[in-house]
């Protein structure tokens, strides 16, 4: 069945549908039940699953993470949903020494199948804390996915494959999109075994095709790489969009694929471009197509420098100019 949904409905019908197909699921954070998150994410679950499923905690997050380990390891599958971005790093120590790692530490005897949900990025108003792109912390620690739905109908696929998962999951939430509408098809809920909810989680995906040059995005801006596509191909460029959907593991393959055809690669992301997880995505795409590129990799990102106040964060973040500019660039060797 297809509907069409706003990015937010599309993650309450995903929690939903993991709710109802896994008694082992749980979902857990400040405010999230009663009054259904600060977004609304979780509206009208803790009334239709109850107190015990659907959980207020303290304001603590490093209690909310831990408390969620000790639940995976007793064979639960806890949700966490952490209220915004700045505010995971209470929780760092417990996601980073501890999440990441039992399961190596354990010889594969240990699964904590954890989602931390997280709204990130700016275009909503708000200050630091409120605005940040903290994924490329969390990318460089192994043993945590990290993903981040660019769409409707990523956001219902992923966040239930996420909870199916049997891995930590770092679930990025574009706040900025999460009043964009799309069409949602909905479908029986994965298991663990499930090849395309894996895949969900593994594989970008092309969400334009093109022939000139390769724009690279994830959450907040593959709506924006589509954009500057659209004015490129009113300009006579072809753009080719793709969606990476997770940034640790990171699709090289599809990536490399795009850009052996198009010969330039231009990298777009909110997080500072200084270290960020687009920085790696270049060294990629240098490493496996070297021979094939036409000019050197350019990133548009944030600047090295903390989220501004709100009258001064549509400079901050990517523009449509601004790709367009690194397009420009790319084109012009």
């Amino acid at each position: 069945m297809s509907e069409t949904l706003t990015f937010a409905r599309a993650l309450t019908e995903g929690l939903r549908s993991a709710l109802e197909s896994d008694e082992k699921v749980l979902v857990m954070g400040e405010d999230v039940g009663r009054l259904g998150g600060v977004f609304r994410i979780t509206e009208g679950l803790q009334k239709d699953f109850g107190e015990d499923r659907v959980v207020d905690t303290p304001l603590a997050e490093s209690g909310i993470v831990g408390t969620a380990i000790g639940l995976a390891l007793r064979g639960y599958r806890p949700v966490c949903e952490i209220q915004f971005d700045g505010f995971v790093f209470p929780a760092y120590d417990q996601i980073t020494t501890q999440l990441a790692k039992m399961h190596y530490r354990s010889r594969g005897r240990l699964q904590v199948p954890v989602v931390i949900r997280i709204p990130y990025g700016g275009g909503i108003g708000a200050i630091e804390h409120h605005s940040e792109s903290p994924e490329a912390l969390f990318a460089h620690t192994p043993g945590l996915r990290v993903v981040s739905p660019g769409t409707p109908q990523d956001a219902y696929d992923m966040i239930r494959a996420a909870v199916a998962s049997p891995d930590p999951v770092l679930f990025f939430e574009p706040k900025g999109r999460y009043w964009t509408k799309g069409e949602v098809t909905t479908s029986p809920y994965p298991s663990a075994r499930d090849a395309g909810a894996a895949d969900v989680l593994n594989r970008a995906r092309v969400a334009r095709s093109g022939t000139d040059v390769t724009l690279v995005a994830y959450g907040p801006t593959v709506a924006t790489a589509l954009k500057a596509a659209d004015a490129l191909s009113a300009e006579g460029t072809s753009a080719e969009v793709v969606d990476l959907r997770a940034i640790s593991p990171l699709d090289v393959p599809a990536v490399a694929e795009s850009v052996k055809r198009t010969g330039r690669c231009v990298v777009v992301h909110e997080a500072p471009s200084f270290h960020g997880s687009g920085a790696e995505v270049a060294a990629r795409v240098s490493e496996e197509c070297f021979y094939s590129l036409e000019a050197p990799v350019v990133r548009v990102g944030g600047f090295h420098a903390p989220y501004p106040v709100a009258k001064l964060e549509h400079e901050y973040l990517p523009s449509v100019d601004r790709v367009l500019d690194a397009v420009d660039r790319v084109l012009a060797h």
